[in-house]
């Protein structure tokens, strides 16, 4: 089972939605025969609404489900409702990106494309910092929370059940000074021990890479249980949008491949990054 409030829930969503299709009904005709509305068969079963174990009972009762099914599901419905640790942060980690964190805290695999800025699972705190204070319209003290939660989000990495990580990352963010220089050499350094972790890969997409898909950042999560599809993540400066479905997915799966092909190998990656960080230490 999903580990984090976040994969629970959406795991709920989705066994809610596949037990009504199987019964061939709409929300509407779901909520006239339990006495509920449709919009609220419909927010349990988009994961915008709390569930609670009384519902699951009501619903397990009208399709008829084994009991093993139903317990199963108020299982869900109960660890949902936990917190997720980056929660205790409060405004320092927005709402649409504690979506995010609890995803990834779940995901097996991670696919990132990134054209201005360093990853944030292999961000050092300087640098971090700097990215929340420019032209930020957080508070220092949630900025403070911001780096924090960054920081913990990495331990990940280093874990035994680590996602596989691929990062393909435009040359632009490594020669782009965040800071000054000091923090641009120190960032560099990181990612070179972070790329030494086996679940790390790293690819410079140089700029004589000639013609790549255009596109911004995205993010591509997959789970290890394939009941939970992937996920097509983009972000931006005050929301964020979350893609499920095959075309959606199989679109910025090409996407990915067609960057990762034109990128510098993992190994020549290392070799650019290296080359860097000694014109940053004259």
């Amino acid at each position: 089972m999903a580990g984090s409030p976040t994969a629970r829930r959406r795991r709920l969503s989705i066994e809610l939605k596949k037990l009504r299709e199987k019964n061939v009904l709409t929300c509407a005709q779901v909520g006239a025969a339990l006495d509920w509305s449709g919009s609220k068969v419909n927010r349990m079963e988009t994961g915008s609404g709390r569930v609670q174990p009384s519902d699951i009972d009501a619903l397990c009762r009208f399709y008829d489900t084994s009991d093993e099914l139903r317990e199963f599901l108020k299982s869900l419905a109960r660890q949902a409702k936990t917190r997720g640790w980056w929660q205790v942060h409060g405004s320092g980690v927005p709402e649409w990106f504690s979506i995010y964190i609890g995803l990834e805290q779940d995901a097996s695999t991670l696919r990132q494309y990134q054209s201005e800025v360093l990853p944030g699972l292999v961000q050092t705190a300087a640098y971090a910092r700097e990215l929340h204070t420019c032209g930020s319209y957080m508070s220092p003290e949630d900025i403070d929370r911001a780096v924090q939660v960054r920081l913990e989000r990495q331990s990940m990495l280093s874990d035994s059940g680590a996602p596989d990580c691929w990062f393909i990352v435009n040359e632009g963010a490594v020669r782009r000074v965040v800071g000054d220089r000091e923090v641009m050499r120190a960032q560099l350094e990181h990612v070179l021990e972070a790329v030494e972790q086996p679940s790390v890969t790293l690819q410079i997409l140089p700029f004589d890479a000639g013609t790549c898909p255009t596109t911004g950042p995205f993010t591509m999560l997959g789970f290890p249980d394939p009941e939970d599809p992937d996920i097509v993540y983009r972000d931006g400066i005050t929301d964020a949008m979350y893609l499920e479905g095959e075309p959606h997915v199989r679109e910025y799966t090409r996407a990915f491949d067609e960057l990762r092909a034109a990128a510098l190998s993992p190994r020549r990656t290392v070799q650019l990054i290296k080359s860097v960080v000694k014109e940053y230490a004259r």
